[in-house]
Parts: C-alpha cells; structure tokens; sequence
C-alpha cells in the first residue's frame, strides 16, 4: 500500500472521535488557553498533557454506551435511572450548550468583524443562519466529512506559532512540571483551562455519534439495549478516540503557546475579546499570525457550533422520545431540528441579558468545569451498567482514571465556590 493509500485509509477511519477533539478546541477553549498564555505565559501547559489521560478515558467510555446500546446517554438515563436525574442532567446540558452557542457565535462574528467591516450583529445572525442551513440540508455523512476538514483549520494555530519566536526550553520546563500560583485569579483561570479540556457536552455528543452510526449500519438495532459490537468496530473506535483527543490537546498547546510568546511577553494580558486577542497579535507575530489566528476561530466555529446545538437536540429528542438525527430531514425529524434552530436564537440573545462575549466564552469554559463532577460520576457508573454495555465494562485501569479525574474536578469545583 502507497503513503497516499495509508494516508487515505487513515482518513476515511477517522469519525466522531475525531471530530469531538477537534470541536472541544471551540471559540470558549481558544478564549481560555489565550487568557492563560497571555496572562500566565506558559505555566499552565503541563495541564494539556496531564488532562490528556482523562480526556481519553471519558470519551471512550462515551463511546462505548452509544456504540453498544444504539442510543445517546440522555436516551440510556431515561431507560435504566430515575426521572429526576434524567431531567437535572438534560437541563444542565441545555442551559450550558446553549449558553457556549452564544458565545461561540459572537467570538466568531468578532473575529470576522476583523475582516470584514460589517456590524458584529449582523454578521452573528448571518453565521448562524449558515450553521443551521448545514445542519438541516445536510445529511449525517455530508456534516461528517465537512467537520472533518473543519478540523484542519485548527493546525492555523500551529502555522502562527511557528511565525514566532519562542523559549522552547521555558516550553519544555512548563510542560513537565506542574506551576501553581496561590491566587484566585490563577486558580480560576486554571480550573477554566481544565474544564474546557473536559467538556461534558463532549461527553453527549460523542455517544450520540457512535449510536447514530450503529443505527446506520444496523437500523433494525433496539435502541437503548445492549446489543454486541464487534472487536473491530472497539479497535476502530478506541483508534478514533486517542486520534481526536491527542489532536486536540496538541491544538491548544499550541494556542497557548503561541499568545505566551507573544502576548504575555508584550505584557498584553488584560484581552477582553477574541478580537482584541487577534489585534494585538498582528504587531506582535505580523501579518500572517494574526490571520491564521482569525481563521483557526472561525473554522472551528463553524464546526463546534453545530455540535453544540446538535447535542441540545440529540438531549431533548431522547428526554422526549422524539425522532432525533442528523441522517433524517427536516420534515422526518421536525422537533429535533426545531430544538437546534431555538437554542441557536436563544444563544444569539446573550448579549442583550448584559453579558459581554468574552465573560461568556470564559465562564462557560469554568460552568463546565463546575458541573463536570455530576456528569463524570453517571458516566461512570453508565459504563459498568451491564444493562447498558453487557460483559464490556471498562477495564480498571480506566475506572482508576476515571475516579481520579472524578476526585480532581470535585475538588477544583469547591475550591471555585469557596473562593
């Protein structure tokens, strides 16, 4: 087989995974790794390579409930736990997905507003229009192979960095060994970091994804039942997984790497929007940096946004036992569509409830870290249910992990509530 054969095959293999990884590197992560490398220059790169575990393990156990039960895991809780639980999780997924819609969708317009010379309203409502138009005329496979090159647009931030001069030795000391700083704001900023990295919307829509290609392949399937996958379809999945969250944690250790050597040594800490991010870089990085750094948001925009508003959807068909997929038309599956079309426009209303872009992105980033713990637990406990995945519990190693990256965000959480 030829390179280019490999090359392609690779490729071809690549799937939701993937395209997880590359959607948690959204507008809300770009804002939170630019607040910690232009305020904290690299200290806080170690978390990239020590979330990277974690990251892995919970999306694997993500996948693993939708591949063998056929169905999401709002779909699996409604199914096998109790109601309140099924509607405290839903709601908390709705609120914060539609919360990270907003912000997405003003980060983007800011940075577009930088090319072009069009009111950052209009331009929201237009980037949204475009989002939603892919989402109902497209069907799974077509938004699967768009999101995919979507992702590529993601190594702009890689190109940028390398336009610059950086202290690889600073790099490699921060990437090894842990810095903490007894401040608030540094706590913050870092719990931010580390719950942006773990989204749990990931979590959502990565079952979501693996079931609506089990349904695919198999649409006879019962969903929300075990039913055996074979070891390759494991392979290909826990190939996928490791593939987009390698992928992910690489792009924004280069984010933050790239504003440490350019912001934080200019002593341009205090950034209040994506745009002035990309201003500043410009003198700082030129010409290129700067658009590449313009062109990573609006990408990745393009990509997450439909995955955010897609998981509200994929939530509120299984809470309500709608017909829910992106495989389905408009008129097949009308609610599900309704839902992602309404949490877009109420996503849009974020700026006139007084708050600002920038303070949505960032807290959204930290909301997901605070509601983590809860969504980690049920994942966990989702992942040993034999009612849910049979004989293919995870195998202790990841529930050691698991548990461990459970005890970090429950503690992270208190400490952002105490302070």
């Amino acid at each position: 087989m030829t390179l280019n054969k490999k090359l392609l095959h690779y490729w071809k293999r690549l799937g939701s995974g993937f395209i997880t990884g590359a959607s948690d590197d959204d507008p809300s992560g770009i804002t939170a790794y630019t607040i910690a490398g232009s305020r904290y220059g690299n200290s806080m790169l170690w978390t990239l390579l020590f979330t990277l575990p974690f990251m892995i393990t919970f999306q694997e156990m993500s996948a693993r409930i939708g591949a063998l039960s056929g169905c999401g895991l709002t779909g699996n809780i409604k199914r096998h736990y109790p109601l309140a639980l099924l509607v405290f999780v839903a709601g908390i997924i709705i609120v914060t997905n539609v919360l990270n819609v907003g912000a997405n969708i003003y980060g983007m317009a800011g940075a577009l507003n930088l090319l072009l010379p069009i009111p950052v309203e209009v331009l929201a409502i237009g980037l949204s229009a475009v989002v939603l138009i892919m989402s109902i005329t497209l069907r799974y496979e077509q938004i699967s192979r768009i999101f995919k090159w979507l992702a590529m647009s993601l190594f702009a931030y890689v190109f940028a960095f390398f336009l610059v001069q950086a202290d690889w030795g600073d790099i490699l000391t921060h990437t090894l060994i842990p810095t903490f700083h007894a401040d608030r704001e540094f706590l913050i900023t870092l719990f931010a970091v580390v719950g942006t990295t773990l989204s749990p919307y990931l979590y959502f829509w990565q079952a979501s994804e693996e079931a609506e290609d089990v349904r695919l392949n198999r649409p006879r399937l019962h969903v929300c039942k075990f039913r055996p996958v074979g070891s390759g379809e494991f392979k290909r999945i826990e190939w996928d997984v490791k593939v987009g969250m390698i992928f992910s944690n690489i792009i924004s250790f280069f984010i933050m790497a790239l504003t440490a050597a350019t912001l934080y040594r200019a002593g341009a800490g205090n950034i209040e929007t994506l745009r002035q991010a990309a201003e500043a870089l410009q003198p700082l990085a030129g010409e290129y940096a700067y658009l590449l750094f313009t062109l990573g948001i609006l990408g990745v925009g393009l990509l997450s946004i439909p995955v955010l508003a897609g998981s509200v959807g994929y939530v509120l068909s299984e809470l309500m036992g709608w017909r829910g997929s992106l495989d389905k038309t408009f008129r097949q599956a009308r609610e599900f569509y309704l839902a992602i079309i309404l949490s877009v426009i109420a996503g849009l209303l974020i700026p006139f409830l007084g708050i600002t872009p920038i303070q949505a992105l960032f807290y959204t980033a930290v909301l997901n870290g605070l509601i983590s713990p809860i969504l980690i637990l049920i994942l966990l406990h989702m992942s040993q249910n034999p009612n849910i995945v049979g004989p293919h519990v995870t195998r202790p190693s990841g529930r050691w992990l698991g548990h461990i990256g459970l005890f970090i965000m429950l503690a992270g959480s208190i400490m952002v509530i105490l302070s």
